[in-house]
């Protein structure tokens, strides 16, 4: 986990020496993270941007769900750099999720809701129709204990999405 993270960083950094950036109103593409997500985030407002996402997730064990979300997020400038900043927010999600057990024919299926927080930093280059991202989104769940515990603190993704204007 520590590796994709730092990876990014050390991106993001080179792509601020780049000084290609600009604002952008609406973007479609990929969160890369967990889950692996189908992104659409549109601004409403010069800071103000919703997004939406559906993904889905493996993770071991005979474990597999679906989240559907939305999420706020409010948007600020880094230093002088047109089209780098950073941001935070928060939304509901839906989780739909099933376990199949490897070693017996124990499984089940069940749903639970939550809210994520979100904090991340975002890019747009000037001169293509790229815009990239890269987050955190702890979640909390209710209903339905999904885990072992309702707080999940190492979601994030790296997101990569397409221009639309």
């Amino acid at each position: 986990m520590k590796k994709p993270i730092i990876l990014a960083a050390f991106f993001f950094l080179g792509i601020l020496s780049a000084k290609a950036q600009s604002d952008y109103k609406s973007a479609i593409g990929a969160r890369l993270g967990v889950p692996v997500s189908f992104s659409y985030k549109h601004f409403i407002t010069k800071a103000g941007a919703l997004e939406g996402n559906a993904g889905f997730a493996h993770e071991g064990y005979g474990f597999n769900y679906v989240r559907i979300g939305g999420m706020y997020q409010h948007h600020f400038p880094i230093g002088s750099v047109e089209g780098f900043k950073w941001y935070i927010g928060g939304g509901p999600f839906i989780d739909l999720y099933s376990y199949d057990s490897y070693t017996s024919n124990y499984g089940y299926s069940k749903s639970a809701v939550g809210i994520n927080g979100i904090g991340g930093v975002d890019y747009k280059f000037k001169k293509i129709p790229l815009n990239l991202s890269a987050d955190l989104m702890p979640s909390v769940f209710f209903g339905g204990n999904l885990y072992y515990s309702n707080f999940r603190p190492g979601y994030g993704a790296v997101s990569v999405r397409y221009v639309l204007k």
